[in-house]
């Protein structure tokens, strides 16, 4: 497959302001808001607004490939380097809730010892870069609207029987049956095919949405790349543990390590690789992912008491946590800024925890 010669380049008119869009977002963050407080006084402890559970918290490096193309040097991938890296594994609901429910699976990525100011005033000298991502290609409320609608239907339910609680609070994952048997069907703005309880380690991740990529529009991926994770790729696994997915990432890298391919697939099209619907898969034979660099892990415990407080409770993961060459781009992602200053306010002031952006490696206990 030969790749394309013309990549869109990032300017003024790629992104496109939507009607009421001001609005729909301080209706929607202040939605998400209530429903963090009702979520608070269940647990008495503050959480995550969605992706709350942690299943595993791992150390690497992010090794950038040396000589990269023109289209690929961007932002911080200019130049070969080696990067400390902390990985939070999770699924989508804004709950803690045992495992066997099918959910979104999240990988956060985190990249220490990035030069440069970032685009967020108030850590402009931070030494962060992160990158969110889920193992799904789209989003399916894609645009700030339809992500509104589900938000404010979401919180008409949250006082519903937990069963119902279950299943609203998996982002984009709805059961047919389920919200028949409670009347709530008609409310609700799509259904999609639940994800399959597959290896969370097997899984292939993708930003939610398009980002800045220097010069270009893009979204980035994480792929496996060794063989032992590979092996992993569409494994059924047996969740029925309330913890299945934490110990499956625990026993993994108790004795052996592994290695992720980190990429891109650039924007060729708009009309085909919209960025104000993030609905839309991008085609991969329009624009196939390039390689950027490769994650390499080492085997250790993922799951510590020290580790899982400090993922939980002090670590904060933020999309916006970047450089404005990795601006995240769309509607969906410019309510996201205000939803993820309210929801980690909330939670680090709530929880008596403070919001500190890690410098080193060591500060993540072993």
């Amino acid at each position: 497959m030969s790749l394309p010669t013309a990549y869109v380049r990032f300017a003024e008119g790629v992104e496109e302001i939507q009607p009421n869009e001001d609005q729909l977002g301080d209706e929607t963050v202040a939605s998400m808001a209530r429903v963090a407080r009702l979520m608070f006084e269940k647990n008495r402890h503050a959480i995550r607004d969605a992706h709350a559970k942690s299943h595993g918290i791992i150390r690497g490096e992010l090794h950038v490939h040396p000589n990269l193309p023109e289209h690929l040097a961007q932002g911080m991938f200019k130049e070969a380097k080696t990067y400390p890296v902390i990985i939070r594994l999770s699924t989508s609901p804004g709950a803690i809730q045992p495992d066997n429910q099918p959910a979104v699976k999240g990988f956060a990525l985190k990249i220490i010892g990035v030069e440069g100011k970032k685009f967020l005033a108030e850590e402009a000298d931070a030494l962060t870069q992160d990158f969110l991502l889920v193992n799904d290609t789209i989003i399916p409320t894609g645009d700030v609207k339809s992500y509104h609608d589900m938000q404010l239907r979401i919180e008409k339910l949250a006082h519903s029987p937990e069963v119902v609680q279950t299943i609203i609070n998996e982002v984009g994952v709805l059961a047919d049956k389920v919200l028949e048997a409670v009347g709530t069907k008609k409310e609700l703005p799509l259904v999609v095919q639940a994800h399959p309880n597959n290896h969370i380690l097997g899984e292939t991740y993708t930003t939610l949405g398009a980002i800045r990529y220097g010069d270009y529009v893009a979204k980035v991926g994480i792929a496996p790349l060794s063989d032992n994770l590979k092996a992993l790729a569409g494994k059924e696994m047996d969740v029925s543990e309330p913890g299945a997915y934490r110990d499956m990432v625990s026993e993994f890298f108790r004795t052996q390590g592994g290695e992720y391919e980190l990429r891109a697939q650039l924007c060729t099209d708009l009309k085909t690789m919209p960025v104000e619907d993030a609905s839309i898969d991008w085609p991969q034979d329009q624009s196939p992912y390039q390689a950027l660099g490769k994650i390499v892990l080492q085997a250790q415990d993922t799951f510590s008491p020290a580790r899982r407080v400090y993922a939980d409770d002090v670590l904060s993961y933020n999309p916006f946590h970047c450089l404005p060459e990795h601006l995240p781009l769309g509607s969906i992602n410019r309510v996201r800024i205000k939803a993820y200053a309210s929801s980690t306010q909330y939670r680090h002031a709530t929880n008596a925890q403070p919001k500190v952006e890690p410098t080193d490696i060591n500060q993540l206990p072993d």
